[in-house]
C-alpha cells in the first residue's frame, strides 16, 4: 500500500467516512498520473492531501491529528488560484462546511450515504416474467458496460464505466464474482446488481437496469438477490450511495428499509479565479 493510500484509509478508520472517492483511491494505489496531487508532509507524514484524476472534482482531507491548523485553507486556496472549482466533502463534516462558507463555495450536488435499518424486512422479490437473475460469468462484461452505459446516461461518473474500468474494479480485493448477479431475458443482458463486502461490510455497490425494462419491479427483484446473498455471506450491516435527487431510486431503497446516515457535498466556486479568463 502507497503512502497515500495509507492516508486515506487512516482518515476512514478516524472519520468513519472516505474522505476519496473511488475514482480517487483506485489511482492512488495504482500510483497513476493525477490532474491534481497537492501534498503537505510534516517529515515522512502526510498532512494534507489533495487529488484529482481526469476531469473529476477535487478530493481534499487533512489529517485527523493536524487539523484546525489552517491546512485545509491553505490548500483550497491554492486550489483555486490554480482554476480548480469543484471540491467533493465526504461526510459533509463541519469542518467542510466552514471551508465553504469561508471561501464562499456553493452546493452543487449531493450524494446520500443510505444504510440498511437493523429492522428492516427484507422479503424476497421475483423477477419479471420471462427475466431470470443469474450469478456474472467472465462473458458478460459487455453487456453489462453497455446496460451501465444506458442506465446512468446522465450520471457524471458512472456512465463512463468502460471495459478497462471494469476491470481495474474487478481486480480489487474486495471483488467476489459471487457477488455480481445479472438479469437476462431473452438472451440479452437487462440489468444486473453488483453487491461489494469491504471491512464487513455490504455494499449495494451498483444495481443498474435498463431503461427499456423500468416499472417492470426488476430493480427491486435485484436488490432482493443481491440483499439475499449479502445475508449469506454474513455482514456487519449493508450500505449504499444515492444521487438525493434520484427519486427512483430512493423509493426503490428506502420501500426496501434503507435509511440516510450521512452524505456527500460537491461544492463549486462561482468566483473567478487566477487561471480563469475573467481573471487575465
Amino acid at each position: 500500500m502507497s503512502q497515500h493510500s495509507e492516508f486515506t484509509e487512516l482518515i476512514r478508520r478516524r472519520d468513519g467516512v472516505d474522505a476519496f472517492n473511488e475514482m480517487s483511491r483506485i489511482a492512488l494505489s495504482d500510483d497513476r498520473p493525477a490532474r491534481v496531487r497537492l501534498v503537505v508532509e510534516d517529515g515522512p507524514a502526510v498532512v494534507a492531501l489533495a487529488f484529482a484524476v481526469g476531469d473529476a472534482p477535487v478530493d481534499l482531507a487533512v489529517h485527523p491529528d493536524h487539523r484546525r491548523r489552517g491546512h485545509g485553507a491553505a490548500l483550497l486556496d491554492m486550489l483555486l488560484s490554480q482554476g480548480e472549482r469543484r471540491f467533493w466533502a465526504h461526510g459533509d463534516l463541519p469542518a467542510a462546511r466552514g471551508w465553504a462558507a469561508l471561501l464562499g463555495l456553493q452546493r452543487e450536488r449531493t450524494l446520500l450515504r443510505l444504510a440498511l435499518r437493523p429492522d428492516a424486512q427484507t422479503g424476497v422479490v421475483e423477477a419479471p416474467y420471462g427475466t431470470t437473475i443469474r450469478p456474472f460469468r467472465d462473458d458478460d462484461v459487455p453487456g453489462l458496460v453497455a446496460v451501465n452505459a444506458r442506465a446512468f446516461v446522465r450520471h457524471p461518473e458512472q456512465r463512463l464505466m468502460d471495459r478497462a474500468d471494469f476491470e481495474r474494479r474487478s481486480r480489487s480485493d474486495w471483488f467476489d464474482p459471487a457477488g455480481l448477479f445479472v438479469a437476462e431475458r431473452a438472451g440479452q443482458i437487462v440489468g444486473f446488481h453488483w453487491t461489494k463486502v469491504n471491512h464487513g461490510m455490504g455494499e449495494v455497490y451498483l444495481l443498474a437496469v435498463d431503461p427499456n425494462r423500468r416499472g417492470e419491479q426488476l430493480g427491486a427483484a435485484l436488490l432482493s438477490r443481491g440483499l439475499e446473498h449479502l445475508a449469506e455471506v454474513g455482514v456487519d450491516g449493508v450500505e449504499l450511495y444515492v444521487e438525493e435527487d434520484n427519486v427512483r431510486a430512493l423509493d426503490l431503497y428506502t420501500a426496501a428499509g434503507f435509511a440516510q446516515v450521512s452524505r456527500d457535498v460537491l461544492y463549486v466556486s462561482t468566483t473567478p479565479g487566477a487561471g480563469d479568463p475573467a481573471r487575465s
